[in-house]
């Protein structure tokens, strides 16, 4: 096995602001891409929680997505995302709890009969309101970890209804995802590999 190896899903928001941060460090490791709903043995053995991202080191298992971020960053940060005010974890937390669970309950509204659909699309809207006050073409008007530990999701949210996102008066954090999908860096995050089964040969990310 090549040493560090991440368990990754192309889709998962938390994978991909995983694998961001991995790619502006400038480390190398080895990406296995596996299929949430047939996990292999070897993914569940490494990963405590079973899910995705899952970075397995000399030193051990890191099972969450922003430790994951942290983890490259701090061995090798040549873009500076850490430079940022302590607010920034603020918002990451923000995103993290209150808006992720709104995203939840209103992209899979079925898995959560109790809540009603429109009521926490109102609240995640609440949290974009905020952001959107907040950006001056990023969060800190240069790129830090809170913008890249919070794309993925606000794209995920973007997508539940693009048109109704769209016709939202948030022109900053519109224009703040806009770029970020069109970019070159999220191309290449995106990139499609085939599930990884065991004897496979390595693929290095990034």
């Amino acid at each position: 096995m090549t040493d560090p190896l991440l368990y990754s899903f192309r889709r998962c928001p938390y994978a991909i602001r995983a694998r961001l941060a991995i790619a502006s460090s400038g480390l190398e490791l080895e990406l296995r891409e596996i299929v949430l709903r047939q996990k292999p043995e070897a993914f569940l053995q490494a990963s405590p929680s079973g899910t995705v991202p899952c970075l397995v080191t000399a030193e051990g298992v890191i099972d969450e997505s922003l430790d994951v971020m942290l983890w490259a960053l701090r061995q090798h940060d040549p873009e500076g995302w850490l430079d940022m005010p302590d607010e920034g974890f603020d918002w990451i937390t923000g995103n993290d709890g209150p808006f992720k669970s709104a995203l939840d309950r209103t992209k899979y509204a079925a898995r959560y009969p109790q809540c009603d659909p429109e009521e926490q699309r109102d609240l995640a809207a609440g949290f974009l309101s905020r952001l959107d006050r907040q950006i001056n073409s990023w969060i800190f008007g240069r790129p830090t970890l809170a913008d890249y530990a919070i794309l993925p999701f606000v794209r995920q949210f973007a997508f539940i209804d693009k048109t109704w996102f769209d016709a939202r008066p948030w022109p900053d954090l519109q224009g703040w995802l806009k770029c970020f999908l069109a970019s070159e860096r999220f191309e290449r995050v995106m990139t499609k590999y085939h599930p990884w089964q065991e004897g496979d040969p390595p693929v290095v990310f990034p």
